[in-house]
């Protein structure tokens, strides 16, 4: 069959495009009612935010139009060659002496801000299509797993040595990519064991037990890691095998023993016990592990050390790498502090603004929240608080059914691909704005930590939606031309 190149229109999915314009046209005025002064000039200066973001809505649209033009085997064949010239400019804006917000993250040209970040999305897609999208690519590989994993640390690390924790989180979504690519879920589970872990040794680190000499936090945990190590012996061991029982009946029963000597005889730090319990639990799995010669022992021998490394190193992290501002928000939410005031300020604002728009909203330009500028980054991270105030939960749950229906239709495109790189990058587009939708709205409802990420089509700001255009209509001229 032959491939004609207008038949790119014909081929293109118009719905998706449809939903793009919906949702940008929605974000243009959600910026207008959270940025308007009455007083102001109109909407379509330039000397607004509303002006400036419409400026910004007609080049997006412009490129997306371009970038349906451009052949799409151009992704494919310099895909590592727009990954390393993403990676030096990553690489190069550390350096950056311009600091916006206590972030390096910025390249300032004239009048004009950039944030390179945001197009290294779409290039570690791109890369990470190319590099899966090799025949000889295997998810039961370690070499191949290593180097993908690597292809999403690099510009992550580089992000974070800006200032820029938030954006680089965003990278974590790509791993949704890579579960639809057949990783195990040893690594799912292995991260959500490490946040639990991370979220109660901190809650209740500082929780003293009945003898006051043992952490609730610590001893949990450590319990925790006993109970999981002998629930994975159950599911991958030996078949029949006695040793959960073991673990359970030796490891539990000496830990509740020696918390009733401490509480009622003797105090002492019982988490000091456990670490023992700990280390004899690994050196039993290696005797066990040389005897039957069953790799799945090995396995949960390393998760057993490195969650028990992990935990101890959380303090550090926490008090070390996070910067003050981030440590107080994390505390905040998981209500180790009341900050009203400071790091909760914006969660509480937001939700009041949220609140008092009730089914129907105020109206449009009609929010007293968000004109009497209590929302901090109202027209930005916080947008969806502007939306919830003038429009009421009706209009915020439409909002959100357009995200939703646009990321299932990402999913339904990314599954028709013929080939697996755009099967891969349809996944990565996917992952980022499920990501982007749900940190976002769920920091503005305060069930997730403030990380100051945008909401697609919708927060203030080039940089955001140039990204957030490009990694969408690159697929779309993918998709465009599946069936070639």
């Amino acid at each position: 069959m032959v491939y004609k190149r207008d038949s790119v229109w014909k081929n293109v999915d118009w719905w998706t495009i449809a939903l793009y314009l919906a949702l940008v046209i929605l974000g243009w005025f959600s910026i207008c009612g959270a940025s308007y002064d009455y007083g102001e000039p109109d909407f379509f200066d330039f000397s607004t935010r509303s002006g400036k973001q419409l400026m910004w809505i007609g080049c997006s649209v412009a490129l997306g139009f371009i970038l349906l033009m451009i052949e799409d085997r151009l992704y494919d064949t310099y895909a590592y060659l727009i990954y390393g010239f993403m990676l030096l400019l990553l690489f190069g804006t550390i350096f950056n002496p311009h600091e916006i917000k206590g972030s390096r993250s910025w390249i300032v040209l004239g009048p004009v801000s950039l944030q390179p970040a945001e197009f290294a999305k779409f290039a570690t897609a791109l890369a990470l299509g190319k590099y899966i999208g090799e025949y000889t690519f295997s998810m039961q590989r370690t070499r191949h797993v290593i180097m993908s994993l690597a292809i999403i640390l690099v510009p992550m690390t580089l992000i974070v040595l800006q200032k820029e924790t938030g954006s680089a989180l965003v990278y974590l979504s790509f791993f949704l990519m890579l579960y639809r690519e057949g990783m195990t879920g040893a690594v799912l589970f292995s991260g959500v064991c490490a946040v639990i872990f991370f979220i109660v040794g901190l809650r209740f680190g500082a929780v003293m037990m009945p003898d006051e000499m043992t952490s609730w936090g610590e001893f949990s945990v450590l319990t925790l890691v006993i109970l999981l190590a002998a629930l994975l012996v159950r599911l991958y061991g030996t078949p029949h095998s006695r040793i959960p029982l073991y673990i359970l009946g030796i490891g539990g029963g000496i830990t509740l023993l020696s918390s009733l000597f401490s509480c009622y005889v003797i105090p002492f730090n019982v988490c000091h016990l456990q670490l023992w319990l700990c280390a004899a639990l690994v050196i039993y799995l290696t005797l066990v592990f040389l005897h039957e010669r069953l790799q799945n022992y090995l396995y949960i021998i390393v998760f057993t050390v490195c969650s028990v490394v992990f935990f101890f190193s959380t303090d550090y992290v926490f008090n070390q790498v996070l910067e003050p501002h981030q440590k107080v928000r994390i505390e905040v939410l998981l209500g180790m502090k009341d900050d009203p005031a400071g790091a909760g300020y914006n969660v509480n604002q937001s939700k009041i603004a949220i609140g008092s728009g009730g089914l129907l909203g105020k109206g449009f330009l009609n929010g007293t929240q968000t004109k009497l500028k209590y929302v901090p980054e109202q027209d930005t991270d916080f947008i969806f608080c502007t939306i919830g105030e003038e429009q009421g939960f009706i209009g915020s749950a439409t909002v959100i059914l357009l995200f939703m229906t646009l990321i299932l239709r990402l999913i339904i495109l990314s599954e028709r691909q013929e080939t697996r790189f755009g099967r891969v990058y349809g996944y990565c587009v996917m992952g980022i704005f499920f990501f982007h939708l749900f940190i976002n709205i769920g920091m503005v409802l305060g069930l997730t930590p403030v990380i100051g990420i945008p909401l697609p089509f919708f927060s203030y700001g080039g940089s955001s939606l140039w990204g957030f255009t490009i990694l969408l209509f690159v697929f779309l001229r993918i998709d465009a031309s599946h069936e070639k």
